[in-house]
């Protein structure tokens, strides 16, 4: 089942069962699904957005909601903080399993060995190669370092 498919039919779950926080956070994910949809269609090409699209879009959701918790903790609105947190906790059920520490250090070497990556200039191959294959597993603002730190040294 694509992921589109299960956010639609979790929504309407969602309506079934009163859930409102839960909806309304799947409305907002169905939501910019659909506006990137608008922004990606062209003549040809009605399929919408990939799933490697969406995860992308729910990944850049949740950074959202991470800062705005963030700023509301700092202006003392622990209640609007909360609200952020419950719809990361929605959103992120939508995410694969986030790699572990090791687990990206392999996949950074895997990925080095398989270019040929051996100096710095290479870092934009090797996180390309990173986002294409492990989109929404890993943090990509952490893993940019690590990847910068095995070219450099």
């Amino acid at each position: 089942m694509s992921l589109r498919t299960r956010i639609t039919d979790d929504m309407k779950s969602a309506m079934k069962a009163k859930d409102s926080k839960r909806l309304s956070t799947l409305r907002l994910v169905s939501a910019a699904i659909k506006d990137r949809d608008i922004a990606a269609r062209t003549s040809t090409d009605d399929q919408g957005v990939s799933d490697s699209d969406i995860l992308a879009i729910l990944a850049r959701m949740i950074k959202q909601r991470n800062e705005s918790a963030r700023t509301y903790e700092e202006a003392g609105r622990l209640e609007l903080a909360q609200e952020e947190r419950d719809e990361i906790t929605v959103i992120e059920g939508y995410l694969p399993k986030q790699m572990d520490d090791a687990a990206i250090t392999r996949a950074i070497d895997d990925e080095v060995a398989a270019l040929g990556a051996g100096s710095i200039r290479d870092m934009g191959r090797v996180m390309a190669a990173l986002k294409t294959r492990y989109t929404g597993q890993m943090d990509f603002a952490s893993v940019g370092p690590r990847v910068k730190a095995r070219l450099s040294g």
